[in-house]
């Protein structure tokens, strides 16, 4: 399970920056003028799509092909653009968050108070399925309850930095909002149910024998914060890649050639049986955020429901099969199917929710 839903954690390591003065002044003009350069770049992406699609091409954006080359060729580097900006910002954000720094903050917090600050880590600290295992342990010997845990778990993929800012260039801060509000909303109150619920038993038993040691993590100077933002974009948007052209690929087959009227058959709201439909086909998914975007904004295009299109999106991310699977090694069946069965619900609710009243 990972925040841009497989394993694209980086965290901080120890290391040694440069002891150089830092040109402020220089640095600042750079980046102003980087910034620049990006937002002129992607304002011009729509008009530049719509060009080499009828004049480089020669088709029609009336077509089912010309719209779907258009989609295509205007979306992939939009959602890179995007991509790039929001995890070096992201990245340099997570330099202040370690595994070891969250636990301590964690330990010893009440249930429901601790449940609402784990909730709100798990959308800033790095996270991802190769570290669930590692994680899970190391809060569970701290002393972090296991309700809070699991706030923090459920979290810290669902809640993904790149379907929040890809959401937000794509639809508005208010469906961006909306997500990140019901995601946290499903973290909290998950969390506290199985806190409620008493299922200590059902973690495997070594893991309350285990020993987590303590890395030794010095603190970064703005430099090395930066670098880490660069390194974020190097390994993420690395990774990612091939993810958000095959979700761009589906989302513009589905722009050119799916009917309107038939995606609103089966996704919108008449359809009382679309949300755990949506649900049940997102869990077995094995995507991210990236790639599932484009996939959702073509979907919402030919008139799904915002309801169940966000039920799918937050199954894909939040109750993947790989998290399940790796999981085990520290849960046993009951208390991860408590953990599905629970998260299942909250996503459930919010996707009938906002096709209530959206």
């Amino acid at each position: 399970m990972n925040k841009s839903n497989r394993c694209d954690c980086n965290q901080p390591v120890a290391t040694t920056p440069a002891n150089r003065p830092v040109n402020w002044s220089r640095t600042l003009l750079l980046g102003a003028g980087l910034l620049v350069t990006w937002g002129l770049v992607y304002w011009q992406l729509e008009p530049f799509a719509r060009w080499l699609t009828t004049s480089v091409f020669g088709l029609s954006l009336e077509s089912s092909l010309g719209s779907a080359v258009a989609f295509f060729i205007y979306d992939t580097p939009k959602v890179l653009l995007l991509l790039t900006l929001i995890v070096f910002g992201v990245g340099v954000l997570r330099s202040f968050f370690t595994a070891s720094r969250t636990r301590t903050i964690l330990a010893g917090k009440r249930e429901f108070v601790g449940n609402i600050l784990a909730g709100l880590l798990g959308i800033v600290t790095p996270f991802c399925s190769c570290s669930a295992v590692p994680l899970f342990i190391g809060f569970v010997t701290a002393g972090v309850p296991l309700g809070v845990t699991f706030s923090f778990l459920i979290a810290a993929p669902m809640i993904n930095e790149v379907a929040v800012v890809l959401l937000l260039g794509l639809f508005g801060w208010q469906v961006a909002a909306l997500y990140v509000g019901t995601g946290l909303m499903i973290a909290i109150l998950a969390g506290w149910v199985i806190g409620r619920l008493r299922m200590e038993r059902h973690v495997e038993a070594w893991v309350y024998q285990a020993q987590m040691g303590e890395s030794q993590e010095e603190r970064l100077t703005w430099p090395g914060r930066i670098r880490f933002g660069w390194n974020s974009v190097r390994e993420i948007v690395g990774k990612v890649w091939p993810y958000v052209l095959v979700g761009i690929a589906v989302g513009a087959a589905i722009h050119g050639w799916v009917p309107q009227d038939f995606m609103a058959s089966i996704m919108g709201k008449a359809a009382w049986w679309s949300v755990p439909v949506a649900v049940l086909i997102g869990i077995p998914m094995y995507s991210n955020a990236a790639g599932i975007i484009p996939i959702v904004q073509a979907l919402l295009e030919k008139g799904a429901a915002l309801g169940t299109t966000l039920a799918f999106m937050m199954a894909v991310i939040g109750l993947s099969l790989p998290e399940t699977i790796i999981l085990r090694r520290v849960l046993k069946p009951r208390l991860i199917a408590v953990f599905i069965g629970v998260v299942g619900f909250g996503i459930l609710l919010v996707g009938y929710l906002f096709n209530l009243v959206m």
